[in-house]
């Protein structure tokens, strides 16, 4: 599994937009880079990743399942209890725990050259578009506020950034990138300013 999400997310960052982002002193060092030098960034989220969706697996098993066709009330129960759980397990958790500095750097490095542009200033424009302009407050292991709602995530970030498993997704609040746990509706990580 880290194999597979480690090629299919070097396949998505090409050399050439990694190195339009480098000043021009270093581009002729980072030609000579070996194809794979964030792999060891890369398999460290993977890792710490699934270290996560273990923990939320095993406790979402101790609470009742919900329902195929669960109401909204059941659905923010459940989402509350398992939030409770994750927060009481992770109760010591920190920015960086899974997105580690080193990881939080690449996510930047490669969602630079998505943004730029017109396309890049039209992507920007509709992850902002349903934010709110009061101040959110992000903390790991918060709950998402309810009063913003999810934003969307454009195709070309989901393809240059590694594969979730179902348990984490990757959304916005902001130029902030959250690791957002649905199913508990909280914040499991994040990278503030991701984007410009």
């Amino acid at each position: 599994m880290i194999e597979t999400m480690l090629r299919t997310f070097l396949r998505s960052v090409t050399i050439g937009a990694v190195l339009l982002t480098l000043p021009l002193g270093t581009r002729a060092a980072a030609q000579k880079a070996p194809v794979n030098a964030h792999a060891a960034t890369i398999a460290e989220f993977v890792k710490r990743v699934d270290a996560y969706v273990a923990l939320h697996r095993k406790l979402e098993s101790t609470i009742p399942a919900l329902p195929k066709q669960g109401t909204p009330a059941q659905i923010d129960a459940h989402q509350r209890d398992l939030a409770r759980l994750i927060q009481a397990a992770r109760k010591n958790a920190k920015p960086g725990d899974l997105i580690t500095r080193e990881m939080q750097v690449l996510v930047r490095l490669v969602l630079r050259p998505i943004f730029l542009g017109e396309d890049g200033r039209q992507m920007k424009a509709e992850i902002l578009d349903k934010e709110i302009t009061g101040n959110v407050k992000l903390a790991v292991n918060g709950r998402y506020p309810d009063e913003v709602p999810l934003s969307i995530v454009p195709p070309q970030v989901l393809t240059s950034l590694p594969k979730l498993p179902e348990e984490l997704e990757y959304r916005f609040v902001r130029q902030n990138l959250i690791l957002l746990d649905p199913h508990a509706h909280i914040i499991a990580d994040y990278v503030e300013r991701a984007f410009k």
